[in-house]
């Protein structure tokens, strides 16, 4: 996870904060901070809060084009203006975290984005 939330950060100027929250374990239902790269993010979300919590309680990649349109967005930096938040699957399609991306400017993310993310995730982490 280190390794691929440091080379999305490297590979994308527009991108100042790129990591994952991973599944608590002994939870089921909230996210930790886990590797990234970029400014302090949030410690814990619960699913169905916010971006992150929306892609773990539903499963869906989630393409915000102005996160300030997004009902319950978590503000943990006021330059985040777009996001993408991609489920992270094991090999048993169990949900172990989500890839979080947020970018200084709005629309930063597309369908296009969306399906390369949910490939290297399901490259990297799945079967």
């Amino acid at each position: 996870m280190a390794t691929v939330a440091s080379m999305l950060a490297d590979a994308f100027p527009a991108f100042f904060w790129t990591g994952f929250y991973v599944v608590d374990a002994a939870k089921g239902d909230e996210l930790v901070v886990g590797p990234y790269q970029g400014t302090l993010g949030c410690l814990r979300i619960p699913f169905g809060r916010g971006v992150c919590g929306a892609a773990a309680k539903t499963r869906q990649t989630q393409v915000v084009e102005d996160v300030d349109a997004f009902p319950g967005h978590i503000a943990c930096d006021s330059r985040s203006a777009s996001e993408i938040v991609v489920p992270v699957l094991d090999a048993s399609a169990a949900l172990i975290a989500v890839l979080d991306v947020d970018a200084t400017e709005k629309a930063a993310f597309d369908a296009v984005d969306a399906e390369a993310l949910e490939r290297l995730m399901a490259r990297v982490f799945g079967a």
